[in-house]
């Protein structure tokens, strides 16, 4: 019952084409908590892999791993509103995955300030929020390993 290894074994299963086992694991892994399994059980829903197209599902889904600090969830969230026309719901979505470190959500909160949607606070918070979980993803292992590549 270990939600890593069960979500592990989940893309495991996906990258070998068997998307209705991934499926099982994945929603396994979701019931214990964790976020990386709920963002890829929204992907299978939105795309119809391993089960039906369900956008209710999708979104449910993309709630939870969004709750649990995923930001790619929060950035498709906050697409799937800006589709829906709740470009304001939209907008905060982007600046909480921007804060989160998420590049695409970041340039969207960029674009909304040019386009005057965005207030100069907002946007400054967001760039700094930003670099500030950026800043927190760096150390010197990961330095050493980027320079070996």
């Amino acid at each position: 019952n270990d939600p890593v290894a069960l979500r592990q074994w989940g893309y495991r299963r996906y990258s070998e084409g068997d998307h209705r086992s991934a499926f099982e694991y994945w929603t396994k892994a979701a019931g214990l908590g964790d976020v990386g399994a709920h963002y890829n059980l929204s992907v299978m829903h939105r795309e119809g892999l391993g089960v039906e197209k369900d956008e209710k599902r999708e979104v449910y889904h993309l709630e939870e791993a969004a709750i649990g600090g995923h930001a790619g969830a929060r950035h498709n969230l906050a697409c799937f509103e800006c589709e829906n026309g709740r470009h304001d719901r939209a907008l905060q979505h982007w600046i909480i995955a921007a804060k989160l470190g998420y590049d695409n959500s970041l340039e969207m909160v960029k674009e909304g300030f040019k386009r005057g949607f965005v207030s100069k606070e907002d946007f400054a918070a967001a760039l700094r929020g930003h670099q500030a979980a950026v800043d927190a993803t760096k150390s010197p292992q990961r330095e050493e390993a980027a320079a070996a590549r």
